[in-house]
C-alpha cells in the first residue's frame, strides 16, 4: 500500500516536470520568434536553432526524470561514460559536422550578416565580393557579381574577415 503513494509522488513530479519543460519551451520559443524577426533571420535559420533547442531540453528533462524517479546515478554514470567514449570516437572523425552547426548557431545570434547582404570576404585571393543567398546549417551561399554561386562551410566564415557592403554602392576592386 505504500507503493502507492510512493509512486503517486513520482507520477505528480514528472507531471510537474513535464508542465515545467513545455512552459519553458513555450518561452524560448516565444524569446527566438521576437529575436528572429527584429534581427530579420530566415525561417529556415530559425528552425535548425529550435532543433538544437528542443534536443538540449530533453536531454535536460530525461535528467529530471531520472532523479525524480530515483535511477541510480553510478550506474548512469558508468553507462553515460561508456557511450560517450564511443561518441567521442566517432564525433572525432566527424568534428567538423559539430563545428558548422555551432558555427551556424554562432552565425545566427551574432553574426551582423543576412540573406540578401552584400560582403566582401578579405581573406579570399582576390577579395570575394558578392551577395549572400542562403545560410543553411552546414553551409554558407554567396552569389558573386560574375555569377558564381560559391559556397563556404559555416565554420569557416565565422573564422574569415567579413565586410558589410552596402547594396546599393558598386565597388572597385
Amino acid at each position: 500500500m505504500e507503493n502507492i503513494h510512493f509512486y503517486r509522488k513520482e507520477w505528480l513530479l514528472s507531471l510537474l516536470a513535464f508542465v515545467l519543460m513545455w512552459f519553458v519551451l513555450l518561452l524560448l520559443k516565444g524569446g527566438l520568434k521576437k529575436f528572429s524577426t527584429a534581427k530579420s533571420i530566415d525561417a529556415n535559420r530559425r528552425k535548425v536553432i529550435f532543433i538544437l533547442i528542443y534536443v538540449v531540453l530533453y536531454f535536460l528533462f530525461g535528467a529530471v526524470l531520472a532523479i525524480i524517479w530515483g535511477v541510480d546515478l553510478n550506474k548512469v554514470s558508468v553507462f553515460v561514460s561508456s557511450v560517450l567514449a564511443v561518441l567521442g570516437v566517432g564525433f572525432f572523425a566527424q568534428w567538423s559536422l559539430l563545428s558548422n552547426l555551432t558555427a551556424s548557431a554562432i552565425l545566427f545570434f551574432s553574426h551582423p550578416v543576412r540573406i540578401g547582404s552584400r560582403i566582401r570576404i578579405l581573406d579570399a585571393d582576390p577579395d570575394l565580393i558578392g551577395k549572400v543567398t542562403d545560410i543553411t546549417s552546414f553551409y554558407f551561399f554567396i552569389k558573386t557579381d560574375k555569377g558564381q554561386t560559391i559556397t563556404f562551410p559555416n565554420n569557416l566564415i565565422v573564422q574569415k574577415g567579413i565586410e558589410i557592403l552596402d547594396d546599393g554602392i558598386e565597388e572597385e576592386v
